[in-house]
């Protein structure tokens, strides 16, 4: 490598017109996660996702994933819908926002309850129309994993054409990697309380994805994770609705809605259930109450471009998708990872939930009749949600 100077900023450049947001480079030692890591399994907190267990260290190791790797190339990509108006302010009308300034993070915003941002105040009014479906906002355009990994594998091309022998390996959320810590030895971000990457110029609303090389670009990687500018914040803590966010910084995934509504496999706890609501693809409680994210920024890819059979949509249409339906409307999409069947039990709890709060003599019968006719369905998990749901009313 003759100029490692004029390589990065190559990458950068090549990487911006690939539609990533930010490139940055960490260091391969992770030594210093390894026991917050062990703690976290100890605990339990993974749930299902025994993967976890079994990577188990792999995790904070990048060379076991590929032999020789000497640096890590890190990139977030904006997601939030350009459909999305502007961010202007930080919380929906009406919510409650406990934080504070802290005289070691000066630059900590304030926001103004009373000036709803217009992408915000919409997310808050879906998830408070109990007749609504819930889909979070990463899942309603194309599937991340695909989109970000082609892009990073585009990038890889564009540095292999500079080095020849350079090996690599591109993730996306979809290896044993530690890519929070990896973005914030990097600094792209530092690690909020609610265990994702916040950015002082982006809030949350991004991906993030990695290209593990065997070159070194040492010069170019910070010796010190981004400084925390969270402060005595307590927002999204306090807005969990599960309050899977145990602790600053801590999350039990068995609590977690995105967890509940993606990754587990099973019945659902029966005392989480009511706490769900309308949620059936995901949770963005904790983002949407977070202050950094008036900073959050339209991604400029229609990639991410929200579908509308997967926005203000009605519980009862969706959950009379036939099987043919979901995997009709869901092509391309992360959400028909989880199939018809986790589909319907997650819309099965949201409308015994909507059943509960309705007042509405006509609504109330068109969901009873509905979830009579799942009441035949062949999977066992399905009907048990479904009974649930009809004892709500």
């Amino acid at each position: 490598m003759s100029d490692p100077s004029h390589l990065f900023k190559k990458i950068q450049s090549w990487g911006q017109s690939l539609g990533f947001s930010q490139i940055g480079v960490a260091r391969v030692d992770l030594s210093h996660a390894e026991q917050p890591l062990l703690d976290w399994l100890e605990k339990g907190f993974h749930g299902e996702m025994s993967y976890m267990q079994r990577h188990g260290l792999m995790r904070a190791r990048p060379g076991e994933l590929l032999p020789g790797t000497l640096s890590v190339i890190t990139a977030r990509m904006n997601y939030l819908s350009p459909a999305s108006p502007p961010p202007e302010q930080t919380a929906a009308r009406g919510q409650t926002l406990h934080f504070s300034n802290n005289p070691s993070t000066p630059a900590t915003p304030v926001a103004n309850a009373e000036q709803a941002s217009h992408w915000v105040a919409d997310e808050w009014a879906q998830i408070h129309t109990p007749e609504q479906a819930y889909v979070s906002l990463y899942a309603r355009g194309k599937d991340y994993h695909k989109s970000v990994k082609l892009r990073l594998e585009q990038l890889a091309k564009l540095i292999q054409s500079d080095l020849s022998d350079m090996k690599h390996r591109v993730f996306c959320d979809s290896a044993p990697v530690m890519e929070v810590e990896l973005a914030a030895r990097s600094q792209i971000g530092w690690r909020g309380k609610h265990t994702l990457l916040l950015n002082r110029d982006a809030g949350s609303m991004f991906f993030l994805g990695e290209i593990f090389v065997n070159f070194d670009l040492h010069e170019f990687a910070p010796d010190a994770p981004a400084q925390e500018h969270c402060g005595s914040c307590t927002a999204c803590i306090d807005i969990c609705p599960t309050r899977a966010i145990v602790a600053p910084y801590q999350l039990d995934a068995r609590r977690c809605i995105s967890y509940l509504t993606i990754e587990h496999p099973g019945s659902i706890d029966v005392s989480l259930r009511p706490l769900m609501g309308n949620r059936i693809y995901g949770c963005d409680d904790c983002q949407l109450i977070c202050p950094w994210n008036k900073f959050a920024k339209p991604t400029a890819l229609t990639d991410f471009q929200s579908r509308e059979i997967l926005t203000h949509q009605s519980l009862l249409q969706l959950f009379a998708w036939s099987e043919a339906d979901f995997l009709n409307h869901t092509q391309g999409s992360a959400i028909r990872r989880i199939g018809h069947e986790k589909w319907l039990r997650n819309l099965a709890i949201a409308l015994g939930n909507s059943l509960a709060k309705s007042n509405d003599p006509t609504h109330q019968a068109e969901v009873r009749s509905a979830l009579q006719m799942r009441l035949e369905h062949p999977s066992d998990l399905v009907k048990e949600h479904v009974r649930w749901a009809l004892e709500q009313a």
